[in-house]
């Protein structure tokens, strides 16, 4: 996939609207996302057909260097050995011409990551999971997508149409006039635009190459500490010990009796059966059409919700400290997993990260081993436990008593002080967090880090949070990640 380096001054950013096609449209952008899935299959195949064949080679005992060579998976190989195939298989022959050579050029590219990522994976050059052998997409499975990078890509004068190549003008869902203003003054370059079917909809995403425009946040000095969870969305802390709370709205769980009632539904009907062959029946597709829209509707509310949330953090913060969860444990929580789906801890903290970087402010990233829970955030003391059913704070030290959920957002308000020296904003004292060992996500004896004296250890105390502030500078770090953009 083709990368853009942005000019001195700008920045390359993505919008993302929606479109209402007429039906000369829709079929367009159908073609052109069939187009390019079978362009990524044709490779798929392609390139294991040349696996299966050394395969079977070697077990006649033929020998290595009289095997079938392998054949190139990048991109430039595969869009010549394409565009070669193209016009004698049948698969291709009759309508490869009706679409735009970009349909072809997203499933090739999206191919030769594909295989890249296997690879890079294969040899351990690749963080994350493994990830196993490309497979075909299947038509039903698959989400229709097309990618132009060359043609004409222009929004047009009335901000409500949009020009894409070989597909035409295609009206807008919402009013695109904002970005033609920029087009127009100069300030924005399109780069390429996406055109995906998404729940249940199409959208299109502009690669856009935009100059800089940094506005100043509400409070550029103070840092504010979230501490997630599942009761309350979020429950915010200052550095100034002003407390809010972002109400958890469970979308998810207030749909459940309508989505239980449409899963009885589509149960009744005769479902796809890929064992035997069975074709789905038109009242299952009715049906599941009428399931997917609830979960559609979810979806959407969720991702109002949040992004409504870290907008406002971030244009009035200018320190905004979150925690390192592990959101993949727990998951495997049978009893928590549905409500920690739900909340989207993960979410939060990737549109922080970047609506942080966009307005030149910091994400304070607190150690997976913190324990802002269970510290005071008057005297500092640590407790050995707190269960999760504890929901009050009590510190046997001091008598301070509070909400869990706040005691925890103080301390990370506060560690934004420790960390960056003295909390302001703009004045950096880079710390860096300690390694932890080796399958340290487990939480098993063997595995966990051993606590230094003092510093965690049932019975012992560390620096006082909020006192922390007032001495940052002298203060040692007890464990953040500090994400400077």
């Amino acid at each position: 996939m083709k990368q853009f380096k942005p000019q001195p001054g700008f920045t390359v950013l993505a919008y993302k609207l929606a479109l209402d096609p007429n039906t000369t449209a829709n079929r367009h952008l159908h073609s052109h996302g069939g187009a390019a899935r079978a362009a990524y299959n044709w490779a798929v195949a392609y390139i294991t057909a040349v696996w299966w064949q050394r395969k079977a080679e070697q077990s006649y005992g033929i020998a290595e260097d009289q095997l079938t060579e392998w054949r190139s998976w990048s991109l430039p190989s595969l869009r010549k050995a394409f565009n070669e195939d193209k016009r004698t298989n049948p698969r291709f022959a009759h309508w490869w011409g009706e679409n735009s050579k970009e349909a072809y050029n997203t499933g090739l590219a999206n191919a030769a990551a594909a295989f890249d990522n296997y690879a890079k994976a294969k040899s351990g050059r690749r963080k994350g999971r493994v990830m196993g052998v490309p497979r075909f997409k299947s038509k039903r499975k698959a989400h229709p997508t097309c990618r132009f990078t060359t043609g004409t890509i222009r929004i047009e004068p009335d901000g409500r149409h949009v020009t894409l190549p070989r597909i035409g003008r295609v009206r807008f869902h919402e009013d695109a006039s904002r970005l033609r203003a920029l087009l127009d003054a100069g300030h924005m370059r399109i780069l390429s635009a996406t055109a995906r079917l998404h729940r249940g909809r199409w959208f299109v995403s502009f690669q856009v190459e935009e100059k800089h425009r940094l506005v100043k946040v509400a409070r550029p000095d103070t840092a504010v500490g979230i501490d997630l969870g599942i009761k309350t969305l979020a429950v915010l802390a200052d550095s100034g010990g002003v407390l809010g709370e972002e109400p958890n709205p469970r979308h998810l769980e207030r749909a459940q009796k309508q989505l239980r009632r449409a899963g009885r539904v589509v149960s009744r009907r005769q479902g796809p059966d890929r064992r035997t062959g069975q074709q789905a029946s038109k009242r299952w597709e009715k049906a599941n059409r009428a399931r997917n829209k609830i979960h559609h509707r979810v979806a959407n509310l969720r991702e109002d919700t949040l992004h409504k949330m870290t907008t406002r953090l971030a244009r009035e913060y200018g320190t905004i400290v979150v925690e390192d969860l592990n959101v993949a444990g727990m998951g495997r929580n049978r009893r928590l997993s549905r409500r920690v789906a739900d909340a989207a801890f993960g979410e939060i903290r990737r549109q922080l990260t970047y609506k942080t970087r966009r307005r030149g402010t910091r994400l304070v990233v607190a150690d997976r081993w913190y324990p802002s829970s269970k510290t005071c955030s008057r005297c500092g003391v640590v407790k050995a436990k707190l269960p999760l059913g504890m929901r009050v704070f009590v510190c046997e030290n001091c008598g301070l008593v509070i909400d869990r959920d706040a005691n925890a957002g103080h301390n990370l308000a506060a560690l934004a002080a420790r960390t960056t020296g003295t909390g302001v904003a703009g004045d950096l004292d880079l710390v860096k967090a300690k390694s932890k060992p080796r399958g340290a996500d487990r939480k098993t004896r063997s595995t966990r880090p051993r606590h230094e004296a003092g510093t965690g250890r049932a019975g012992g105390t560390i620096p006082s949070p909020r006192a922390g502030a007032e001495t940052g500078d002298r203060q040692q770090d007890t464990g953040a990640q500090l994400v400077l953009w």
